[in-house]
């Protein structure tokens, strides 16, 4: 594993730029709620 991380191959530069993308799509004050739906459709999908 070498600067790679495993979910679908993509290098650290692919995931800063991604996160950067969504930065400035959703703005600030929107990652937080985005993340917390995430974290609960994780845990749901978990679940079942």
């Amino acid at each position: 594993m070498t600067g790679t991380l495993l979910f679908l191959g993509l290098g650290m530069q692919e995931v800063l730029f991604i996160a950067l993308i969504v930065l400035l799509f959703f703005g600030g004050k929107k990652i937080p709620e985005l993340m917390k739906g995430l974290g609960k459709g994780v845990k749901s999908f978990k679940e079942g």
